[in-house]
C-alpha cells in the first residue's frame, strides 16, 4: 500500500494558516463579543483542529472507512454538546459573577 506524499509547502501553509488561528484567538480573548465570546472561541478551535486532523493526522488521505469513524464522533460530539448546552440553559443562574467594572471596598 502506498502511502500519499504531502508537499513541504501545504505543511507550511497549514503550520501558517494555524499560527494565524492563534493570533485571532488571542485577539478575540481581549475582545467582548458579549454572549457570542465562547460561539466564536469554539468557531475558531474547530477550525483549528479540523486542519491538524485532516493534514498532520492524513485524515485527508486515509480511506472511506476511516473518514466514516471521523464523521461519526464528530456527530457523536455535536449530539452530546448539544444535550450538555440544553441541560445548562435549564438551570437557573443565581450566582454569576459581577461584570469587571463593579468594584468593591474592603
Amino acid at each position: 500500500m502506498s502511502e500519499h506524499i504531502v508537499s513541504p509547502k501545504i505543511y507550511l501553509a497549514i503550520f501558517t494558516t494555524l499560527m494565524a488561528g492563534t493570533g485571532i484567538t488571542v485577539w478575540a480573548a481581549f475582545q467582548n463579543f458579549g454572549k457570542f465570546n465562547i460561539v466564536i472561541a469554539l468557531a475558531i478551535a474547530t477550525i483549528k483542529a479540523t486542519l491538524v486532523v485532516l493534514y498532520f493526522m492524513h485524515a485527508r488521505y486515509s480511506p472511506k472507512r476511516t473518514q466514516l469513524v471521523i464523521v461519526c464522533s464528530v456527530f457523536w460530539l455535536a449530539i452530546m454538546l448539544s444535550l450538555t448546552l440544553a441541560d445548562y440553559n435549564t438551570r437557573r443562574h443565581e450566582g454569576r459573577l459581577v461584570s469587571a467594572t463593579t468594584y468593591y471596598r474592603a
